[in-house]
């Protein structure tokens, strides 16, 4: 029989555990990730992938965020029937206290995202509480748990659909990646949950994304289930898509595939798809008397590859003219320096309702650069904590108002623009830059100074204004309304024939 499994043991256990994985991929994850980069052919997917690699290298050694995204908590969380507990709080209080505790962590603070009233004020909870906890009953006498954080550009592509039974889910599948763009921030994985109800898909989606990655092993031994041969199938069709690293374009888009399924109604075909980003953070343990212990990865799991020294032509933002930004050209790596701003979602909707009530805007943009980025908190000496990019879609209703009332003249975030916002950069003769998803410690490197300027009761969406040396990034949208989200996977697309 188990010892007693204490309230300590759990939310001490599961406090430490997000602290952990804010610094440390999955040891999976970084082999799989390595071997993708080795064999990638395509230079812009391979410079992402790089610098993802010493990101996650830098992050473990420096025990700071891999992204700047710190995730809503989520927690899984089986409870033995013959467990025994002392247990007087419900879960969600003992959860959500361990989340308050792993978040305001003084040596390695975490970004705190959760808005409370989503359909009103969206205030933000400043503790990133509550967490999303999934709990089941389950044979036996300890208490398993599985602790991940989940960042909002991955999980904001999540799909759902009850096909019809005599569909293909393969088909759906790989229409719908097709359909995702990069804000999922790849390469990474896919998480289906294949029948059961509504509910329950998407239950099995998300737990899955926790499972060990073994597609090489799948691969070399082939499939013994109609899942791992589904896993088999959309692990080729997806990476055929060319959609690549970052959406550049290239090789591999996902490193695996998890699928889990359940009986379901005669009627029904419910699919559930959910996507983990390239800052894929996940650990399990199990209680049975005694705390955890967790064992950080050996630094000898992630090649070598130096600091991220990036090539590239550098450009001066504080002497900005036409005549540079006309030479940019979809895919060239540049080097930034100089004064830029920072502002999200919640930044541009108020900046957009000053102009529309003829308000002079809190700094000037004209001639500027703005970076779709919420930072994490500054540690010791740090200037500023781990910055990189959001999705920057969420922009795009913003864009066509702000860069004519304002002069603004480049933009960089993460993933491809839509149509709308494409229109507008042509128009104003503006570009669009990206930052690398999932290296956001790298970048941070970058950042000199950083002080806020406006929007202050925003938190971590206020206007920064930030200074930066050689920050590098990819010319993704130039003057003319050409995207590298375009011509690099249309470049790297190829077909793949599935025997049945």
């Amino acid at each position: 029989m188990s010892g007693v499994v204490t309230e300590a043991h759990l939310v001490d256990g599961i406090a430490e555990a997000l602290q952990f994985i804010s610094h440390y991929h999955p040891a999976d994850f970084i082999t799989a990730l390595s071997a993708a980069y080795e064999s990638e052919e395509s230079e812009s997917a391979r410079h992402a992938m790089r610098q993802i690699l010493v990101n996650s290298r830098m992050a473990a050694i420096g025990k700071r965020p891999i992204c700047q995204d710190t995730g809503s908590v989520n927690v899984f969380i089986e409870v033995g029937v013959e467990a025994r507990t002392d247990w007087t709080r419900s879960l969600q209080e003992m959860v959500d206290e361990a989340a308050r505790r792993a978040y305001a962590f003084e040596a390695n603070p975490l970004r705190a995202s959760i808005v409370a009233d989503p359909l009103g004020a969206r205030r933000n909870t400043r503790d990133n509480t509550p967490a999303m906890i999934q709990t089941e009953l389950v044979a036996g006498d300890t208490v398993s748990v599985t602790v991940s954080a989940k960042g909002g550009g991955s999980e904001n592509k999540t799909k759902f659909a009850v096909l019809n039974p005599s569909d293909s889910v393969a088909d759906w599948v790989v229409e719908t990646v097709s359909k995702l763009g990069a804000g999922w921030c790849p390469p990474g994985v896919i998480g289906l949950g294949v029948g059961g109800s509504v509910d329950k898909a998407m239950a099995m989606a998300k737990k899955v994304l926790n499972e060990p990655l073994d597609m090489s092993e799948l691969r070399a031994r082939g499939a013994e289930t109609a899942e791992e041969k589904l896993r088999l199938e959309l692990y080729e069709r997806i990476n055929a898509l060319g959609i690549g690293a970052q959406g550049l374009g290239g090789q591999t888009t996902v490193l695996d595939v998890k699928v889990a399924s359940f009986p379901t109604h005669a009627a029904s075909l419910p699919v559930a798809l959910i996507p983990n980003c390239a800052a894929t953070r996940h650990l399990h343990f199990t209680l049975s008397g005694e705390a955890p212990v967790f064992t950080p990865p050996d630094l000898s799991l992630w090649p070598d590859l130096g600091l991220g020294e990036a090539g590239g032509r550098r450009v001066d933002l504080d002497t900005l003219d036409q005549a540079t930004l006309d030479g940019l050209e979809p895919g060239e790596t540049l080097l930034l320096s100089g004064r830029l701003y920072t502002g999200r979602d919640a930044a541009h909707r108020r900046m957009v309702e000053m102009i529309d009530r003829g308000e002079d805007l809190p700094v000037d943009l004209k001639g500027r650069a703005i970076y779709y980025v919420g930072p994490v908190d500054a540690v010791g000496s740090e200037v500023i904590g781990p910055a990189g990019p959001t999705t920057s879609t969420r922009m795009d209703k913003f864009t066509p108002k702000l860069l004519a009332a304002s002069g603004l003249k480049l933009m960089i975030g993460k993933a491809e623009r839509g149509p709308q916002a494409i229109e507008a950069i042509r128009e104003h003769g503006a570009a669009y830059l990206i930052a690398v998803g999932g290296a956001a410690y790298l970048v941070s490197k970058a950042i000199r100074s950083a002080r806020p300027v406006a929007f202050e009761d925003l938190g971590m969406e206020a206007i920064y204004e930030i200074e930066v040396e050689d920050m590098p990034v990819t010319v993704a949208v130039d003057t003319q309304g050409r995207s590298v989200h375009q011509s690099g996977p249309a470049r790297w697309r190829r077909d793949v024939l599935i025997l049945a």
